[in-house]
This record gives C-alpha cells, structure tokens and sequence, in this order.
C-alpha cells in the first residue's frame, strides 16, 4: 500500500509540518527525499532497504557516485539533488557562522564543520580563523592525507593564522570511518599546534574531529 494511503497522521511529509523534522527517523526522513518508492515498495520501504544496504544515512550521504547509483531508485538525478541539499547546508552554516554566533559552545561550528567535511573520503585537516570577537574569519582547509592520516605542519598553520591576522582558531579535521575518537596522533599534534600558537598569543578554542558523533577536544578536556 503506498504512503498515499496511510493514515495523514502517519505519513512522514505530515509528520514532519506538523511536529518538526526532528521528530522523524532516518528512514521517514530520507523518504521524503526519495519522494516516490519503487514498484512493490513505498518511499519508507525503500527508505530502510537503503539504509540496511549502506549501514547508515551517513554512509548513504558519503557513497561515491558509482556506488549510489547501482542502489536500487537511485541514479544521477537524486545523486545531484543530494548533493545540492548538502551543499545548501553548507553554505547555511557558513553564513550563520559569518553573522559572528558565539563559538565558546561548539554546537554551531560542529553543525558547519560537518556539513564542510562529513562527505570527505579522504582525511582533510582544517581551521576556523577567528577575530578578537570570535567571530569568524574564514575557514581553510590546509592539509589533505590519507583515510588513515593527515601530515600537519605547525608552520604552515601559523603561516596561515598570520595571513588572516586572526586572534583565535579552532582546528578541525574529519575521520573518514566515522569514529571520532581522538587517537594519541591527533593529541600530540593538537599540543604540537597549542604551543605553536601560545608563542605568537593566538588562542586555541578547540580541535573538533568530525565523525558520527563529532567530538570536541574542549568539551572532553583535552586542551
């Protein structure tokens, strides 16, 4: 039976105007994006074939190209919508951050930073160069490695914090597999980078690694 003939109170597009998207699961959500099923199979049955077959909707959002078209109702044309929802919260975030939101929660340049780099296959380290305000600057991404590491150099990030003349930083990269749990890599090189920076009085506010869920050097301590 199609969503069409469900009950209003159950259909995820209602669900969701009525009560907020938050209150929606990965399955209904993603639905919505779908639009349509496939034949035998609503928009939520295809929702959760999708989601059994990529593992999560993170994977899902991240599949190469090639990958995400060979799954069944899928293909070029939700692959560039996809990308472009993506893309429009990116930008988002970015724009918020730009209107100076107060960065000594995390909360809102972890929403950013995962928009910017949680597709990213390959591990990119990054910083959010901020003003005396905290308000941001830019963000630029600066080192690109491998799925396993990244090569930091403490010159090239003090080269890049004098260029922008910014008062403070927030470090960022993302881990690809999506387990963001801080290795003893990412602390030596978060201390590496902390007196770096102490020697030119640039303050570091945190080292967010971006994963599924994201985690902050500042909330656990680590700084």
């Amino acid at each position: 039976m199609g969503i069409n003939h469900w009950p209003v109170g159950e259909r995820p597009r209602e669900r969701l105007l009525e009560q907020g998207a938050s209150v929606l699961s990965d399955a209904e959500l993603l639905a919505i994006f779908l639009r349509t099923g496939v034949k035998g199979r609503s928009a939520v049955d295809l929702a959760r074939d999708l989601l059994a077959e990529f593992g999560s909707i993170g994977a899902l959002i991240t599949a190469e190209r090639a990958q995400f078209k060979q799954a069944r109702g899928l293909g070029d044309a939700k692959y560039a919508q996809l990308k472009a929802v993506l893309e429009l919260a990116r930008r988002h975030y970015a724009q918020q951050l730009g209107k100076g939101i107060d960065l000594t929660s995390p909360a809102a340049v972890i929403r950013y930073l995962r928009a910017e780099l949680g597709d990213c296959h390959q591990e990119i380290f990054g910083v959010v160069f901020l003003d005396n305000r905290h308000r941001v600057i830019r963000f630029e991404r600066l080192f690109y490695g491998t799925i396993d590491q990244a090569t930091v150099h403490p010159r090239e990030v003090i080269r890049a914090v004098l260029k922008y003349n910014a008062a403070a930083v927030i470090l960022a990269h993302n881990h690809p597999s999506g387990v963001a749990e801080p290795s003893m890599a990412d602390k030596q090189i978060t201390q590496r980078l902390k007196q770096a920076l102490d020697l030119i009085e640039v303050r570091l506010l945190d080292h967010i690694i971006v994963g599924d869920p994201a985690t902050s050097f500042a909330e656990q301590g680590l700084l």
